[in-house]
C-alpha cells in the first residue's frame, strides 16, 4: 500500500457534532472525491477502510457520520434512530449536504468529479441527495431503494448503481419493482443488481457486531430462511465492494489505476470485513 494520509473531521448536521474519517491519495494536486455513506449502526472501522482503500485508488475520500460519533450495538436503539430519519428526506439531504460541503472543501479534492457510495441508511443519504438534485458523477447504493418522494428521481443527473440481496425481507421484491419503476419513469441511467440468496447486510462479516446490530428485521423473514440466505450472502459479500469500484473507477478514473492495484485494495478493505474488524 501507499502512504495514504488521514485525519478525522468534525462538522455540524442533523442538530449534532458529526466525525467522519477523511483519507488522502498520496501525491499533490486535485483528485476525484468520493463520499461514503455507513450502515445504520454508524461509520466504524469498516467505512475506515473502505475510505483508505479508495484513497489508495487515488481518490480523495470522506466516510461521512450519521449519528454524531456514535455506533449503535443496540438493535433497538439504531432503529430508533434510524427509522426515523429514513422517514424525512429532509434529514437525509441535510446529513449529505454537510458531508459533501466537508469533502467539496479539502483543497485535495476535484469538486467536479465526486461520487457518492453508501450502505443501508448511508445508501439512502446518497440516493436522497442525487433527488436534490446536487452534481454527482455517480452514485452507488447497497441496501438502500426507499424514498418518501419518487417523483424526484427526476433530478438525478448522474448513473445510479444499486446492489440488493434477493432474500432480503428489508427489501423485497415490492420495492425493487418500485424503486425500478421510480428509475425508468424519471429517465435514469440505472442498475439494479440483485444478489441471488443473499440477505440484507450481506455485505457485512456476520460474526461482527455490525452485523448483529443490523439483524433484527431479518429474523422476521425466519430463522431457516434467515441462515440459509446468509450462508449464500457470504460469496456475495466480496463482489459487492467490487462493484461499486468499478463503477467508481469506470466513471471517474483517476488515470492510474490498474487491474492489479484495484485488486489490492479491494483485499485491503474486504480484509477487517471478513475478520470482524469493526
Amino acid at each position: 500500500m501507499t502512504t495514504v494520509t488521514t485525519r478525522t473531521v468534525e462538522y455540524p448536521a442533523d442538530g449534532l457534532t458529526m466525525v467522519g474519517h477523511l483519507a488522502l491519495p498520496a501525491g499533490a494536486g486535485r483528485r476525484p472525491g468520493v463520499l461514503i455513506g455507513p450502515e445504520g449502526p454508524g461509520r466504524n472501522d469498516v467505512q475506515r477502510r473502505r475510505a483508505d482503500a479508495l484513497a489508495e485508488l487515488g481518490y480523495v475520500a470522506l466516510a461521512f457520520d450519521l449519528h454524531g460519533g456514535r455506533w449503535f450495538t443496540d438493535p433497538e436503539e439504531m432503529l430508533a434512530r434510524c427509522l426515523p430519519l429514513l422517514a424525512d428526506p429532509d434529514r437525509l439531504r441535510e446529513i449529505g449536504h454537510a458531508a459533501l460541503d466537508v469533502l467539496r472543501a479539502e483543497p485535495r479534492t476535484d469538486p467536479d468529479r465526486i461520487a457518492a457510495i453508501g450502505y443501508g441508511t448511508g445508501g439512502a443519504v446518497v440516493l436522497e441527495l442525487g433527488r436534490a438534485d446536487v452534481d454527482l458523477r455517480a452514485i452507488g447504493t447497497v441496501n438502500a431503494l426507499t424514498t418518501g418522494r419518487p417523483g424526484e428521481a427526476v433530478r438525478i443527473r448522474c448513473p445510479v448503481w444499486a446492489g440488493v440481496g434477493s432474500e432480503d425481507p428489508i427489501m423485497p421484491a415490492g420495492q425493487r419493482d418500485a424503486f425500478a419503476a421510480e428509475m425508468q419513469a424519471a429517465g435514469v441511467d440505472w442498475r439494479l443488481v440483485i444478489y441471488g440468496g443473499a440477505l440484507h447486510a450481506f455485505q457485512l462479516n456476520r460474526d461482527s457486531e455490525m452485523f448483529r446490530a443490523s439483524r433484527v428485521a431479518m429474523y422476521e423473514a425466519g430463522e431457516p430462511l434467515f441462515t440459509r440466505a446468509q450462508e449464500a450472502g457470504e460469496a456475495r459479500r466480496d463482489a459487492s465492494f467490487d462493484d461499486v469500484l468499478r463503477m467508481i473507477t469506470g466513471i471517474i478514473a483517476t488515470g492510474y489505476v490498474s487491474d492489479e492495484q484495484r485488486g489490492r485494495v479491494l483485499r485491503f478493505a474486504l480484509d477487517g470485513i471478513r475478520t470482524g474488524k469493526d
